[in-house]
């Protein structure tokens, strides 16, 4: 059975590290590169990399920052925010991400996930997912979580699937920051219908939730920032508790 993987966040505005509650009301939660040297420290199966500006702002994202926080990990780096070509997603590559993800980009020009898929695999592009619950309707949100689509998100989510991406980062926008855990029945919808990972996100409040995540919501990851960033808990320690509980993770040995 493949390891269920624990992802820490790093949501970054002007250089810095921030978090908040449904995607609004940020705080800053600290430097990246020592968040990031932190966590593949702790034993964080991997990282990743939202520069949740960019795509807002119009502009590539912060690419010496990338640099310098892939060198102090060595852990699987993703990289996300403003990607919106394959020369921008080379660069973030050449910067030192293992894998992009696309939100705002992909869901404007689909055919942006093929194209990154047949240059880079499959393996190395993420679609970032912010979902919301409108008229008992989960539909996709881009700009930061600012602006609806016309996209229902498990129709998007098939869709991002058979157009080559590698997998999904779910993130439920009524949980995001709530700490009253995660989207565990959207969870479990998505990762039914599709064959890639979905990595589960928005909502992480305690330990228990990740266990349910990966039980009833099936999740192939979990993904978290504030619970990780102000020392709630921490990864060895949720490892350990998942291992416990009849969860497959990698152990720092």
């Amino acid at each position: 059975m493949l390891c269920k993987r624990i992802i820490p966040c790093l949501d970054i505005k002007d250089g810095r590290t921030v978090k908040g509650v449904q995607f609004v009301d940020l705080i800053d939660a600290g430097d990246p590169i020592a968040l990031g040297q932190n966590y593949s420290a702790q034993g964080a199966d991997e990282l990743v990399f939202l520069d949740i500006t960019a795509s807002i702002e119009g502009r590539s994202t912060l690419y010496q920052l990338v640099q310098k926080v892939a060198e102090v990990i060595n852990i699987p780096f993703t990289v996300g925010g403003g990607i919106d070509s394959l020369e921008v997603a080379s660069r973030v590559i050449t910067s030192g991400a293992d894998k992009v993800s696309l939100n705002s980009a992909a869901v404007g020009n689909p055919e942006l996930i093929d194209k990154l898929a047949q240059k880079f695999g499959s393996q190395s592009v993420i679609v970032a997912i912010d979902t919301k619950l409108i008229n008992k309707e989960h539909m996709v949100f881009v700009g930061g979580g600012r602006t609806i689509t016309q996209k229902r998100t498990l129709e998007w989510a098939k869709e991002v699937s058979e157009r080559g991406a590698g997998e999904i980062l779910l993130t439920s926008m009524d949980h995001d920051g709530t700490k009253s855990g995660f989207a565990n029945e959207l969870t479990s919808l998505v990762s039914r219908m599709v064959p890639i990972p979905v990595i589960a996100s928005g909502g992480a409040g305690s330990s228990k939730d990740f266990l349910d995540v990966f039980n009833a919501g099936n999740a192939d990851a979990a993904l978290a920032a504030s619970l990780f960033h102000f020392g709630e808990i921490a990864i060895g320690d949720l490892k350990q508790y998942l291992h416990e509980n009849g969860i497959t993770v990698r152990l720092e040995k």
